[in-house]
């Protein structure tokens, strides 16, 4: 299956084994690579020497097709291996028929060289590979390429005039305010006292608020 329709010379298709993640993960993390995943393969990679455009942050970017046993959500197993490789992945993550696609912006891990840490995580929907509408743009750098990529899978906001450290500061910030509002929500439901249900419904309201104005600066 070939989702991006990228050229030939970016092409690596080449299966990883499970076992080459082994010394970053538990016992328990182990099982997962066993019980979900069918293959890893590296398909493609985005370079200075496979496309012909520079890089200054993103070195590069690979591409990484995993073919699932059971149809479940693994980021547990996806932030294993995004944080055991040094460079950006564009996952492709498919089970029978269907697909979601899942990117991290990351950067070095400041004192453990060998593992980077993930600022953020991107991704779709499960969807069939017919409705795919992401795309990699060879245009301008690598840099370009991913940060153009991240804003695609931003797609209800339009973020394409921020930086990508500005994308990751927005989703960021709604994620902490949507889960305000679903604790709030809880705590009110569980509430007794009418004085303490008021002013939990008041702040309520203000993270409400607060969250509409965002998503409404960037729509």
């Amino acid at each position: 299956m070939e989702l991006f329709k990228l050229p030939h010379t970016t092409i690596v298709n080449r299966v990883i084994p499970k076992n080459a993640f082994d010394s970053y993960t538990t016992a328990k993390q182990k099982k997962l690579f066993t019980e979900l995943i069918a293959r890893i393969t590296w398909t493609h990679k985005l370079s200075p020497d496979t496309i012909n455009l520079e890089a200054k942050d993103i070195k590069e970017i690979q591409v990484f097709k995993i073919e699932l046993k059971v149809k479940q959500e693994i980021q547990t197993v996806l932030d294993i291996i995004d944080k055991s490789i040094p460079y950006n992945i564009i996952f492709v993550v498919e089970h029978d028929t269907m697909i979601y696609i899942s990117t991290s912006s990351k950067h070095p891990h400041p004192i453990n060289e060998d593992n980077a840490v993930i600022d953020w995580t991107f991704r779709t929907d499960w969807l069939l590979p017919s409705q795919n509408k992401y795309t990699l743009q060879l245009k301008k750098s690598i840099d370009a390429i991913y940060h153009d990529f991240c804003v695609q899978l931003s797609e209800k906001y339009s973020m394409s005039n921020k930086t990508l450290k500005d994308l990751i500061a927005f989703n960021k910030e709604v994620d902490a305010l949507v889960k305000e509002i679903t604790k709030l929500k809880s705590e009110i439901a569980g509430c007794n006292q009418f004085k303490n249900k008021v002013d939990l419904n008041l702040k309520l309201k203000a993270k409400e608020e607060k969250l509409q104005s965002l998503l409404s600066e960037n729509e």
